[in-house]
């Protein structure tokens, strides 16, 4: 499947700051530049008349800040918070912003944004993810990307979940609900209460457990419709 095309606008009262940002979309497959404004009363008017699923925002300009121009618009498409200084951080994530990048920005803080805002905007559209995407997880106090087609289950562990891929696991601190939410439920099931399963890696079930490779999982009873329904609907085995 084809990754979605965002129409994008940056809003940013510096030249050269705009041209790096525009360079960077303009080399993004799933990005389409449809404005740019040098101000944010610009930005007003014509966000108004304009159809953007992101913006890129600078936050300290002349008169009208970022987080004005947001207060002020009704429709608000996803934000990418784009500033010289660490002290907004805080309140940017009160505006529920995607990412705040720092500048000069880099491009592989760029993508990383980018692949969120492209997360969220599928999730909202039903646009479902391919083999090549993946969600960020945080293990260790590092970031990590897990692709989806290389994650075999999630298992439950108290106020944490282990993700196990083809490679290794991992430990997050979140909730088995949090992840039912975020992945794709024509890929992911839940079959017990404490875990969640790829289903492309499903090789045999019975009534009791499935096998992944070399690995049981157990299978709750209640739970077996669900796996036979959600196998028999990709035509898997």
């Amino acid at each position: 499947m084809d990754k979605p095309i965002l129409k994008c606008a940056i809003v940013d009262d510096s030249t050269l700051q705009r041209l790096s940002i525009v360079r960077l979309i303009e080399n993004h497959p799933a990005l389409n530049l449809v404005a740019e404004y040098n101000n944010a009363i610009e930005a007003k008017m014509g966000l108004a008349t304009t159809d953007i699923d992101l913006i890129f925002l600078d936050i300290e300009m002349p008169i009208l800040s970022g987080f004005d121009l947001l207060d002020d618009l009704t429709a608000k498409p996803q934000i990418i918070f784009v500033t010289g200084k660490t002290k907004y951080a805080f309140k940017a994530f009160d505006y529920d912003a995607v990412d705040y990048l720092r500048k000069p920005i880099s491009k592989e803080r760029f993508l990383n944004a980018v692949h969120k805002a492209i997360t969220n905007y599928k999730l909202k559209n039903d646009e479902g993810f391919d083999d090549e995407d993946f969600i960020f997880v945080k293990s260790n106090l590092k970031k990590r990307k897990v692709f989806l087609n290389e994650l075999r289950y999630i298992e439950a562990l108290g106020d944490y979940v282990k993700l196990v891929t083809e490679h290794d696991a991992l430990v997050v601190l979140s909730t088995m609900k949090a992840f039912e939410a975020l992945l794709p439920s024509e890929r992911f099931l839940r079959i017990h209460k404490s875990y969640i399963v790829n289903l492309d890696k499903v090789e045999r079930y019975n009534s009791k457990v499935i096998e992944l490779d070399k690995e049981q999982l157990p299978l709750s009873r209640n739970r077996k419709a669900d796996l036979v329904e959600a196998l028999a609907a990709t035509n898997r085995p």
